[in-house]
């Protein structure tokens, strides 16, 4: 991995999440256009961005969908690295919205077998059910967030990320996420990308900024960003490629 010259493979859920980025694209060097490649139903967009050469990629919705994305970059693009930009519901105490989580580790909240003697989030016959992102990675994130003027007055924490085939708007499911997991934010893409990652041996980290408090408060506690989220979670992925 060390010898390879470096290629990361961008993930977005939605369109939002990786067309700020698509419209950044650079042709590949010896280029004169984009490639663009239909492969498994998904469209990869293959150029330079910020001086690297980077494959960006829609995975659509859901942990399934994100795991196959996440394995056909690493098989059929050979990228060395992956980011998983986009939005996510904020968990952790003191976070709000527009507010951004770089992930030090990634599980699924909805993976159960506790009715065979197992803790909430353990994959049996695994050696670790929480992957654990790259801290360079990380590291390239918070310098590159320190530098992001469109996220002046916003913060970056590194967290753990929960994952699971559920959008949460519920104050009750919140709570129990939280006592099971601890993570710093919840979404349904990020632990199947980093499991996929883990297993192919991959440096990966998730960036996600906070559309919304991930519960059924009041407007005052409660606004859902998307499209502002996302684009700011595509401005720090752009800004930190050159850092690792």
């Amino acid at each position: 991995m060390q010898n390879q010259q470096k290629k990361v493979g961008i993930i977005g859920a939605m369109d939002i999440e990786v067309q700020v980025l698509r419209a950044q694209l650079e042709p590949p060097a010896g280029e004169s256009s984009v490639t663009e490649t239909q492969a498994g139903g998904l469209s990869f967009s293959t150029g330079r961005l910020n001086g690297s050469d980077v494959v960006i990629v829609k995975s659509g919705i859901g942990k399934v969908n994100a795991a196959l994305c996440a394995q056909r970059l690493v098989l059929q693009f050979g990228v060395t690295h992956i980011i998983n930009t986009g939005i996510a519901g904020a968990m952790a105490k003191g976070l709000r919205v527009l507010d951004f989580v770089a992930s030090t580790d990634a599980l699924y909240h909805d993976f159960d077998v506790t009715g065979f003697g197992y803790k909430p989030a353990v994959i049996p016959q695994m050696d670790v059910s929480d992957f654990p992102a790259d801290t360079k990675m990380v590291d390239a994130a918070t310098m590159a967030f320190a530098e992001l003027p469109e996220a002046a007055g916003h913060q970056l924490v590194a967290g753990r990320i929960a994952s699971g085939d559920q959008f949460i708007s519920s104050g009750d499911v919140k709570r129990r996420i939280k006592e099971l997991c601890g993570p710093a934010c919840v979404e349904m893409e990020g632990a199947a990308i980093a499991h996929a990652c883990y297993i192919n041996k991959v440096p990966f980290v998730i960036i996600r900024c906070m559309s919304d408090m991930a519960d059924d408060a009041g407007e005052d506690s409660y606004s859902f960003n998307d499209d502002t989220a996302a684009r700011l979670s595509a401005a720090l992925v752009c800004r930190m490629l050159p850092l690792f």
